[in-house]
């Protein structure tokens, strides 16, 4: 299997994973609440992550500085998004949360060519934004929806998963593996959630088992699990944008797992957006990059 399938693979599996973290937040409710269950992701990230990192030996961190780019990453991608996407799912549905977070793909790209130099053509550039209009189908195939808070919380949450994407990119060029960069921002994101424990500890006392169950799953398998596969799916491509622009696949995957879980019904919107987004990632995929020199 070479390096472009097992990218793809990756990428795949991990939006597979992760478009099942709505609909699984969405089930938990009020029962426990956003701050605990951030606290309850990044902690099982982190466990499970250096149980993993102690198996297969992960080196530390190389200098002091280090760090400090890692309490960021750990912010970016774990302790603040991991948040801010629990508090906009209190007043979002599962599918319009992963609507919203499919724009990460435009953000990185964007960046990327100021930040990396990355290059993408025109067949690319056409891609992301006709992906971008399948998002708009599913947004508004049934009219026009006003802005809620909780749609600004979880642009915010797309905001800071594309500086986690980028900063994987800078790790990747310091040296570090894969498994070292979510090894060491899940450790980070949990001490930056410590605040949360007592917290945490009286929500998961007073919630059902189905709850602390699904806020388990969150961490382990939406947590470390996919944010390993994630950053093996970046450690092998060539460019940022060809693994982030799997995420426009995500509302159609928490459409289905919706359906499945909470017995959402899925409309016409769901099945347009969703062709028009795979194709365009698809696309993106194969033609979207200029050939290396």
């Amino acid at each position: 299997m070479n390096s472009k399938i097992k990218m793809n693979l990756y990428a795949f599996l991990t939006v597979l994973i992760w478009g099942s973290g709505f609909p699984f937040t969405r089930m938990i409710g009020d029962q426990i609440s956003s701050y605990s269950l951030g606290f309850i992701r990044c902690f099982c990230s982190a466990v499970v992550l250096l149980i993993i990192g102690k198996i297969i030996q992960i080196r530390k961190p190389f200098h002091k500085k280090d760090l400090l780019w890692f309490f960021l990453s750990g912010a970016l991608g774990f302790s603040l998004y991991f948040t801010l996407f629990s508090i906009g799912l209190e007043t979002l549905s599962s599918a319009m949360g992963s609507i919203i977070t499919a724009m990460t793909p435009i953000f990185v790209a964007i960046a990327a060519t100021k930040l990396y130099g990355e290059r993408i053509n025109w067949i690319g550039w056409v891609s992301i934004f006709c992906a971008f209009g399948g998002v708009v189908a599913l947004l508004l195939w049934n009219g026009v929806i006003s802005i809620s808070t909780g749609a600004v919380w979880m642009l915010l949450s797309a905001i800071a998963f594309a500086g986690y994407n980028l900063l994987n990119r800078k790790f990747a060029n310091m040296g570090y593996t894969d498994i070292e960069v979510a090894t060491y921002s899940a450790i980070f994101g949990a001490i930056q959630t410590l605040v949360f424990l007592p917290q945490t500890i009286q929500d998961m006392l007073r919630a059902d088992m189905a709850s602390n169950l699904s806020a388990v799953y969150l961490g382990v398998a939406a947590g470390a699990i996919a944010y390993y596969l994630w950053s093996k799916a970046l450690a092998l491509a060539e460019r940022t944008s060809e693994v982030t622009n799997y995420l426009f696949i995500n509302p159609l995957i928490a459409a289905v797992i919706g359906f499945l879980m909470l017995r959402e019904m899925p409309d016409m919107g769901t099945f347009v957006g969703g062709v028009i987004i795979i194709v365009s990632v698809v696309v993106f995929s194969t033609k979207g990059n200029p050939e290396q020199p």
